[in-house]
């Protein structure tokens, strides 16, 4: 079962919780043990300064991934880890990308969880197996494939 604790830094209309639920349901359901995971909504000056402490970028991006580095037996809780989205960037690619807004939510939400799961995509390989993951999820959903048309993939 999954715990979903949703911190909203952000005063940005922004998917419910139920939606974020759904999404992350589905991305990790290949988990078989209970997971928690954080989801924290921020604004543009909270996701640059994250971007930059973290991946040394001076923007901000759409979806940040911290995956849980807890060593085994240390803590006895199913802490997967946490993601940050900054709600500005998300609507502004969706419009810039000609995207439904909600099919967005759900592509970066899922995009975030895969990386909280160890998918990647740096080398063309793994990006191929995690975008097809991707595919097939949103396909789940209703939602069309994020990458068709060349749109530039999540920026993490």
């Amino acid at each position: 079962m999954l715990e979903l604790d949703m911190q909203l830094a952000c005063s940005d209309p922004a998917p419910n919780q139920d939606e974020f639920y759904r999404w992350c349901t589905l991305a990790l359901r290949e988990r078989q043990a209970d997971s928690e995971l954080t989801i924290r909504l921020v604004d543009e000056a909270e996701g640059r300064e994250l971007n930059h402490t973290y991946r040394h970028k001076d923007y901000p991006t759409n979806v940040l991934s911290f995956p849980a580095d807890i060593p085994e037996g240390l803590l006895d809780i199913p802490l997967l880890g946490d993601l940050v989205i900054c709600v500005p960037v998300v609507q502004r690619e969706a419009i810039e990308q000609g995207k439904a807004l909600e099919a967005h939510w759900a592509h970066l939400v899922i995009h975030g969880c895969l990386h909280l799961l160890g998918y990647d995509h740096l080398e063309d390989a793994e990006a191929e197996v995690m975008e097809h993951l991707e595919r097939q999820l949103l396909a789940e959903l209703g939602y069309p494939d994020p990458y068709a048309g060349d749109e530039a993939p999540a920026d993490h």
